[in-house]
């Protein structure tokens, strides 16, 4: 999960496999692939919830909770890209 939620950053190309070719990936692009990286996440979860037994119904609460913990996994990746750019 903080691999795919750090993706975005530390890569200049779409998912890590598609080059862009303005060779840089505007930071719209990158919440886009975040958001993206989260369904996926949450679509293999469910599926490996599945295949062990019963998924459970969740409601918006669970998605609420995730969507943050994503955000924090993200948050070092934010911060190497975005905030320590002039530092050396």
């Amino acid at each position: 999960m903080a691999l795919s939620a750090n993706l975005p950053f530390f890569t200049e190309s779409l998912f890590g496999l598609i080059r862009l070719k303005s060779g840089t990936k505007p930071f719209a692009l990158r919440l886009l692939e975040l958001l993206v990286l989260y369904a996926v996440v949450i679509g293999i979860a469910h599926m490996l919830e599945a295949r062990l037994g019963n998924a459970f119904h969740q409601e918006w609460q669970f998605y609420a909770i995730t969507v943050c913990l994503f955000l924090v996994f993200a948050f070092p990746g934010f911060v190497l890209r975005y905030l320590r750019r002039g530092i050396s």
